[in-house]
């Protein structure tokens, strides 16, 4: 069979990325409901503030919705005629539906076809070797299952996509999950597939929805060692997440060589987040997508398809990450220390009056920490690092004391 790698670079070698976006993206609205679209809205507000979507080699598409034969993928058919009768009837219960996590809204399923149909998109563009990157930021809707909605969560897009680059001949696809809740929905999906390495780092299931991600969830019976989990302790701030990423994630790309990496970069491990309790700053965060484009560069030529994923504190955090997001992958970083622009704080104000409007695009965080090192386990940071490293590294060769692996 041929190297799927070597099928992308024939494609072409364009180091352009890929804005998967239109407004209709916003009618995934739940309503009176943490997981508000204006946080879509004003991230692209303020990318378009920056100019990061007119950038040289930065190309903008409107997506299609996934069709049955996409969607039924990774979900059943019985649900997806569940979705579409419940988006009629707001008095619907059953698959997870009309819940107070999964309300029912008008048009679900449409608009949750946009959003899956948008991170295919965006996976079909890397993969054929139109562009180098691609990011749809009003996806990561990683918590949905086979035959129900779960976690603000209806369709699966990340699953969809990955189930789609497996049918156009991919052998090995890496997805890193770094939104402070467990990827479980795409772990599930593809628990028994050894073509598919999941690795998501978040707070402990202890402490937070949806309760699993534990360090031996390392995959099924055909699949072992393809489910990574980094369960990391409430309160860890950015020098104990970097560490703990460092640890793990570089050392399984390179055992696992991916041919292309899908991350889902949720917003909510931020320490202003109302609904978990991680620490890290806006600064954090932008490390972590920086390091995730330099995995990308050194073990996948490159191809990196981003979505965004949860994140509740809808002006003060999550537009500046994702934004950060986007001028990472669209081309240079912004320097922190950037203002904001008024333009964009007069809107982020009259979108949600009486929430703090960040100034600047920093948390003004230090983000120096210290390498992971065996003798450190009675932190219980390195505690979860080793219970992880215990776990999957020998499934990969690798040796779970060696910091070297």
């Amino acid at each position: 069979m041929p190297d799927g790698t070597s099928q992308a670079r024939a494609a072409g070698g364009t180091d352009a990325t890929l804005v998967v976006w239109d407004e209709r993206l916003l009618a995934y609205d739940l309503g009176d409901h943490p997981l508000d679209p204006v946080r879509v809205e004003l991230t692209i507000a303020l990318a378009r503030e920056y100019g990061l979507l007119d950038r040289p080699g930065v190309r903008l598409l409107a997506p299609e919705p996934a069709d049955d034969a996409a969607l039924t993928r990774v979900h059943r058919a019985d649900y997806l005629d569940a979705v579409r009768v419940a988006h009629d009837d707001p008095f619907f219960s059953g698959y997870g539906l009309g819940t107070p996590d999964n309300p029912t809204f008008a048009g679900m399923h449409d608009a949750s076809a946009l959003v899956a149909g948008a991170t295919m998109a965006a996976a079909e563009a890397v993969w054929r070797g139109d562009v180098r990157r691609a990011v749809n930021v009003s996806g990561g809707l990683h918590h949905a299952m086979p035959g129900r909605a779960a976690g603000f969560c209806v369709y699966n897009d990340p699953a969809v996509a990955i189930a789609r680059l497996l049918d156009l001949g991919a052998e090995r696809i890496a997805y890193v999950d770094i939104d402070v809740h467990h990827g479980d929905g795409v772990q599930e999906i593809f628990y028994d597939d050894p073509r598919v390495l999941t690795v998501s780092l978040h707070e402990t299931p202890l402490a937070l929805f949806p309760g699993t991600g534990f360090p031996d969830e390392v995959g099924g019976p055909a699949a072992q060692g393809s489910a990574v989990n980094v369960a990391l302790p409430s309160g860890t701030a950015d020098r104990g997440w970097l560490r703990a990423f460092h640890a793990v994630v570089p050392s399984l790309l390179r055992a696992f060589r991916p041919q292309l990496l899908v991350t889902q970069c949720g917003a909510d491990a931020h320490r202003l987040d109302p609904l978990a309790d991680l620490g890290l700053s806006v600064d954090g965060q932008r490390a972590a997508y920086l390091a995730l484009r330099a995995l990308a560069d050194e073990h996948c030529g490159g191809r990196w398809v981003a979505t965004g994923g949860g994140g509740y504190a809808l002006v003060e955090v999550v537009p500046r990450a994702w934004t950060h997001l986007l001028a990472i992958a669209t081309g240079a970083p912004i320097d922190p220390a950037t203002l904001t622009p008024p333009r964009w704080r007069e809107l982020a104000a009259a979108r949600c009056p009486g929430r703090q409007v960040p100034l600047r695009m920093t948390d003004e965080a230090d983000l120096d920490f210290q390498p992971w090192q065996p003798a450190g386990e009675p932190d219980p940071i390195d505690r979860a690092i080793m219970a992880t490293r215990r776990a999957v590294f020998p499934l990969h060769g690798l040796d779970p004391h060696d910091p070297r692996d």
